[in-house]
């Protein structure tokens, strides 16, 4: 059952899994390589994450999805037992290799880490997140850089609906939902395409790839307003890469159900952590003796436990636990941004939570 707002597009709703369920608006914590940076899966559970993302690409080149497999699948080789989702290798493909050839078969590309030559497509993309898996797993997509011409980014759609008719007759497992990847970069009757195409196919849900790529931001709110209209309402549409605070309530308002990015966790390792006043610089000499948590408001371990002058003290001191500490205050923060903007919805003021969030944020953290 979907709760929508009286005011927008927001939406409430609630997914399924093997591995467990949860509620949409939600944001998905990066685990690249099986693992969420600088933080255990006890970390992520304690900041109530409800499902998080890991990597075909790098998750297939190392250490290699048949290992996984032999070892007992993804959930079991991290010891993470909540819902995954895993990406279909695609925009890696696109924004690492070093050289690439691309055909209606698939990808050929040099691996990043050592230049070695590999090949994926369609099924090898299936076969590689059937083996390790994930809750929910991604048809295989090609990506268009930004800026690109209209010619190209046809091809590129026309090459996203092969490839995507190819992963439906490659279904991965039962327990396994397949969602698509919506392409078509800036151009709107291209989205257009691309969405109805992918549509009639029947995906469990849709993803709206190709963004966060450069654009500006509103040229991505237009896309996805846009293409959001061609979608089935009844199932999820997943926001891939996307971003701060204020993008995840933007495309909230328009309807998106689902979110990634690795800004919390790569922000909290370079000192940017993130509060309901705005971003907080940890390194900044003003917080050498400062006693107060990051956030005041905030309930996270290390806001209950840690002061901005120890947070700042290991940060300049290079310490590890300083990355463990700031990323779990950053996921906690997503997790709970999340939370409240369910909440509002629910009680139908989610207009005065996000007029709220803004007047917070243009204020200076001190």
């Amino acid at each position: 059952m979907i709760h929508k707002s009286q005011s927008c597009n927001a939406r409430v709703g609630k997914i399924e899994t093997v591995h467990g369920c949860f509620d949409t608006p939600v944001f998905m914590p990066v685990g690249t390589q099986g693992s969420v940076k600088a933080v255990s899966p006890d970390d992520l559970l304690e900041a109530d994450v409800k499902i998080i993302l890991a990597n075909t690409y790098h998750l297939y080149l190392r250490p290699g999805h048949k290992v996984i497999k032999k070892l007992g699948g993804l959930h079991r080789f991290m010891n993470w037992y909540g819902p995954i989702l895993t990406d279909s290798g695609g925009f890696q493909v696109y924004s690492l290799s070093r050289l690439r050839s691309i055909s209606e078969k698939g990808v050929t590309f040099q691996s990043h880490i050592d230049g070695s030559k590999h090949f994926i497509g369609p099924e090898e993309s299936m076969e590689i997140q059937k083996a390790l898996g994930a809750d929910i797993v991604m048809a295989f997509d090609e990506c268009a850089p930004f800026p690109a011409d209209y010619e190209y980014v046809l091809n590129s759609v026309k090459l996203t609906t092969l490839w995507s008719r190819r992963c439906i007759e490659n279904k991965t497992n039962d327990h396994q939902a397949l969602f698509g990847i919506v392409q078509g970069g800036m151009y709107s009757d291209l989205r257009e395409m691309s969405a109805k195409d992918l549509v009639a196919m029947n995906f469990d849900g849709y993803a709206l790839g190709g963004l966060s790529v450069g654009e500006d931001t509103e040229t991505r709110l237009r896309v996805i307003n846009e293409t959001k209209d061609f979608l089935p309402y009844h199932k999820p549409v997943y926001l891939m890469g996307v971003g701060t605070p204020a993008d995840l309530i933007e495309a909230v308002m328009l309807g998106v159900d689902m979110f990634d990015c690795v800004m919390p966790t790569r922000n909290a390792r370079n000192g940017t952590l993130f509060t309901r006043k705005g971003k907080l610089t940890i390194k900044n000499s003003r917080y050498i003796d400062d006693k107060r948590p990051i956030d005041e408001s905030c309930r996270c371990y290390t806001c209950s436990n840690y002061s901005r002058a120890y947070l700042r003290h290991l940060f300049m001191a290079k310490e590890i636990l300083a990355y463990r500490l700031n990323t779990i205050h950053n996921i906690y923060y997503y997790t709970h941004l999340m939370d409240e903007i369910r909440q509002s919805i629910l009680e139908d003021n989610f207009a005065d939570y996000r007029k709220k969030f803004y007047e917070l944020q243009n204020k200076e953290v001190s």
